[in-house]
C-alpha cells in the first residue's frame, strides 16, 4: 500500500521564531487545549485560526485536533456534543451556546483517494466513489495525515500547545510569505473529490488578498462545472461565506475569472460580459456594499438582493414600453420578480425565506424614494425584521447611483422612533408581568389562609358574564312584553 502523497519533514518553528501568543488565542479553546494536554492526549489549534494569527489577524474561530476519539472527548467535557454520522465531531459548548469549539479527531485520507482516477479517461472508477468525488473520509489518522488530507497548504499548519511551536507538515510558511493559496496534492484530483474546494480557492484568495497558484487555476478553471454536483447546502453556503470580511467584489469576480460564476449564476455571468467584463458595474455594486460598515442586523437577504440588483434593474429598465407599463403596478413588479428570481437562481439552491426577503427588498426600493411612512407595504411596515436588509440595499445602490441620502436617514430616524416605543411598551409588559409573579410568590409565603386577590383576566370573564345576564333579562322582559 503506497500513499498519495509523500510524507515530508515537518517544518517546526520554536516559540521565539513565530508570532503567537497565547494571548491572541480565545480563552474557551485554550481550555479545551489544555485539558487534552493535561489528560495525556496530543492537543494542536488546527485550520484557518493558525493561518490567521500569523497573519496578524483576529481569527473568526478556533478549532482543535486531537488524537484522542470523539467518546473520550466527551467523557472529558460535560458541555461537549457529538454531531456527524459519517464522521463524529465534538462540539464544545460555551457562553450559552453562543461559542462552539470544534473539536475533532485525527483523520488521513482514505484508501479509494488513492484510485481517484479522472473519469474523462475512461478509467473504472473505485466503487466508493461517484465520479471522481469523495464519498468517504472517516478514518482515524496521525497529525501528519490530517495535514495531508486538508485543503490547501495555508490551512494545513499546526500549533502545538505542549511547547508552543508551530508544526507545518505541508509547506504552508513558505505558501503564506509568498501569499499564494495552493492545493495540497494534485488540485484536478482534489478538485474532483470536492468541488466546494474551488469556491473555498476563491473565498481565500479574495479575503487574504493571496493569488491562486497557476495549476489550482488550470484546474478550477477546466472542472469549474462539477460544482454542480456538490451538496446543495454545501454551495449555498459558501456563496455567502464570499461576502464575509468585506470581500464579495474580489470574490465574485474571481468567480467570473475562473468559470465558476458562469456555471453558477449563468445570467449574471452573461451581464457581466455584456457590460465590459473587468469594468462591468457588477463590481461597482459589490464594492459599494463591501464598503459599508459592518452591520449585525444585515442578513444573507440583503446580501442576494445586491448580487441580483444590476442584473433586475438593467432589464427592468430594458423592458419594451407596453408590456413595462403593465409591471409598473406593485402586482406587475412582483410577478416580473419572481420570473426574473427563477432564471437567475436556477442552478443554486438558496433557502426560499432568504430568496423572498431580497425580493422584498428589491421590490420596495423604489418605496424608499418617497416620503418616510410607517407601512411601505402591506404586511411591511419600517418595524419589520427585514427593513434593515432594505436600508443597507439602499444605501449601497445611492452610494453607486449617486443619489443624496437625506430621505434614508429620515427612513431610519422613524424606524428608530417606532422601535423605541415598541421597545417601551414591551418593557412595561415585562415589569406588569414581573410584578404579578411578585404577588403570586408573597402571597405562597403568607400561607394558603390568605385568601388570593382576584385575578384581572377572572374580573373580565365574571364582568362579561354580568353582562351577558343583563341581556338576557332584558330579552325576557321583551318577550314577557310582547
Amino acid at each position: 500500500m503506497f500513499s498519495l502523497f509523500r510524507a515530508p519533514r515537518p517544518v517546526v518553528l520554536a516559540r521565539a521564531d513565530h508570532c503567537i501568543s497565547r494571548k491572541d488565542i480565545d480563552h474557551d479553546a485554550l481550555r479545551v487545549l489544555y485539558r487534552l494536554h493535561d489528560n495525556g492526549y496530543e492537543a494542536y489549534l488546527v485550520g484557518g485560526g493558525v493561518r490567521d494569527l500569523l497573519l496578524g489577524r483576529k481569527p473568526k474561530d478556533f478549532d482543535v485536533g486531537t488524537n484522542a476519539r470523539p467518546n473520550e472527548i466527551k467523557k472529558m467535557f460535560r458541555n461537549c456534543f457529538l454531531i456527524g454520522k459519517r464522521f463524529r465531531l465534538a462540539h464544545i459548548v460555551y457562553d450559552g451556546g453562543k461559542k462552539i469549539i470544534e473539536t475533532s479527531t485525527f483523520r488521513k485520507a482514505p484508501p479509494q483517494a488513492v484510485q481517484t482516477v479522472q473519469v474523462s479517461q475512461g478509467t473504472e472508477v473505485a466503487p466508493e466513489t461517484e465520479g471522481a468525488m469523495l464519498m468517504d473520509d472517516n478514518t482515524f489518522g496521525t497529525p501528519e495525515e490530517d495535514a495531508q488530507r486538508r485543503d490547501f497548504t495555508v490551512n494545513g499548519l499546526f500549533y502545538n500547545i505542549a511547547d508552543f511551536s508551530v508544526i507545518d507538515y505541508v509547506g504552508g510558511l513558505k505558501d503564506l510569505q509568498k501569499r499564494v493559496i495552493r492545493s495540497i496534492g494534485d488540485p484536478e484530483i482534489r478538485f474532483r473529490e470536492d468541488p466546494v474546494r474551488m469556491m473555498r480557492a476563491v473565498k481565500f484568495a479574495a479575503r487574504l488578498d493571496f493569488t491562486i497558484d497557476r495549476a489550482a487555476r488550470r484546474a478550477i478553471t477546466k472542472y469549474h462545472d462539477d460544482i454542480l454536483m456538490a451538496a446543495p447546502p454545501r454551495v449555498s453556503e459558501e456563496v455567502f461565506r464570499l461576502f464575509s470580511f468585506s470581500s464579495s467584489a474580489k470574490s465574485f469576480r474571481l468567480l467570473w475569472e475562473t468559470k465558476l460564476l458562469q456555471t453558477l449564476f449563468p445570467k449574471i455571468s452573461s451581464f457581466v460580459d455584456r457590460t465590459g467584463g473587468p469594468s462591468s458595474p457588477q463590481w461597482d455594486y459589490l464594492q459599494a456594499f463591501d464598503n459599508l460598515p459592518e452591520n449585525d442586523e444585515v442578513q444573507n437577504a440583503a446580501r442576494l438582493a445586491i448580487l441580483l440588483y444590476p442584473v433586475f434593474h438593467s432589464e427592468f429598465q430594458q423592458l419594451p414600453r407596453s408590456p413595462r407599463d403593465e409591471h409598473r403596478g406593485r402586482g406587475g413588479r412582483w410577478r416580473f420578480l419572481q420570473n426574473f428570481e427563477r432564471e437567475v437562481l436556477a442552478n443554486v439552491a438558496i433557502p426560499r425565506g432568504t430568496v423572498i426577503a431580497a425580493l422584498n427588498c428589491l421590490f420596495l426600493l423604489p418605496r424608499l424614494r418617497e416620503r418616510p411612512g410607517f407601512v411601505l407595504a402591506p404586511k411591511f411596515s419600517v418595524c419589520s425584521r427585514d427593513f434593515p436588509n432594505l436600508m443597507t440595499l439602499a444605501r449601497a445602490v445611492y452610494s453607486v447611483e449617486g443619489q443624496p441620502c437625506d430621505l434614508l436617514d429620515e427612513w431610519q430616524a422613524l424606524r428608530d422612533s417606532e422601535m423605541g416605543h415598541l421597545y417601551d411598551s414591551r418593557r412595561r409588559q415585562e415589569d406588569g408581568e414581573e410584578k404579578e409573579i411578585a404577588e403570586r410568590e408573597s402571597d405562597r409565603e403568607m400561607g394558603s389562609d390568605t385568601p388570593r386577590p382576584r385575578k384581572h383576566f377572572h374580573r373580565r370573564r365574571s364582568h362579561h358574564r354580568f353582562h351577558r345576564g343583563r341581556r338576557g333579562e332584558e330579552r325576557d322582559n321583551k318577550e314577557g312584553l310582547e
